[in-house]
């Protein structure tokens, strides 16, 4: 019997990104605090009894549909560790997240991947187990796994949750251009960028119950140093916005508010001005 399931991907914001070095394997080291958000893709998963492969397919024609796609990678990862066989596995992908964006829609889709093939397959995986798999493939989908808001280091795969929920409503904005995440690494490289290293004590405040706001803070914003993402964090602070920041490696935006009131105000004032701009909040 073919098995079939749906389920919404969120996406993330990084509040913090911290880059503190390089681990033996050549990887930048980072700190971040990542929160996910109500922002989703929603991704189909059908196992084929007695087919064969792994067919993606997505309504955005600028996602690869083959071998290069996180959700293909993962799946080819998770039966080569669980051993299951006698299915083709077909997945489409709704877009919702965009891309090249810094928050996490490829991986999202992937982390939501893995959780429907451990459920349709009954290989009951513990989380760390899970969290292995996505390692494998993306840095960011060991924490989509769970979500929540969370404390990450190494590459960002070592996730270290923390324990009081976030209430803020944002908006993103995102400009016509995209970026690249090996490139604004290199950038950081190239311009010799000393961090704040704001992770732990944002990750502290939130414990506390304290205000993150002075906390918040990225070191792929300085590296990328566009005008355009200062032009919209401005915007953003002066429609009332508590904080605002690139997210990731961006190249979208967000202004945290503490009222959706306000925050929709804002959006009201923004869309149609830059290419994508949402409403969501913290989840």
């Amino acid at each position: 019997m073919d098995k079939k399931i749906t389920e919404n991907a969120y996406g993330k914001i990084n509040l913090s990104l911290d880059i503190t070095g390089r681990m033996t394997n050549g990887l930048h080291e980072v700190k971040t605090v990542m929160q996910t958000i109500s922002l989703c893709d929603t991704v189909t998963l059908t196992c084929v009894r007695g087919a064969k492969g792994i067919k993606i397919s997505c309504d955005d024609k600028s996602v690869p549909c083959d071998e290069r796609n996180t959700c293909y990678k993962v799946t080819d990862v998770f039966l080569e560790k669980t051993g299951v066989t006698g299915y083709g596995i077909e997945i489409y992908i709704q877009k919702r997240i965009p891309s090249m964006a810094g928050l996490g829609g490829g991986s999202s889709d992937a982390a939501a991947v893995i959780r429907m093939l451990d459920s349709a397959f009954e290989t009951n995986l513990n989380c760390d187990e899970l969290r292995e798999i996505a390692a494998k493939v993306g840095a960011d989908i060991p924490f989509l796994i769970n979500g929540g808001t969370a404390l990450c280091m190494g590459a960002g795969d070592r996730v270290s949750p923390l324990p009081e929920k976030l209430h803020y409503y944002i908006l993103l904005v995102k400009p016509e251009f995209g970026v690249s995440t090996p490139e604004a690494y290199k950038s950081f490289d190239k311009k010799g960028i000393v961090s704040k290293l704001n992770s732990d004590r944002l990750a502290n405040a939130i414990v506390n119950g304290e205000s993150i706001l002075s906390y918040i803070s990225n070191d792929l914003e300085k590296a990328i140093d566009s005008p355009v993402i200062s032009e919209i964090k401005a915007e953003l602070i002066s429609l009332g916005a508590l904080a605002s920041l690139m997210s990731g490696s961006g190249s979208c935006v967000y202004g945290l508010f503490d009222s959706d009131e306000m925050c929709r105000k804002a959006y009201d004032e923004l869309k149609g001005k830059y290419s994508f701009t949402a409403v969501c909040r913290t989840i």
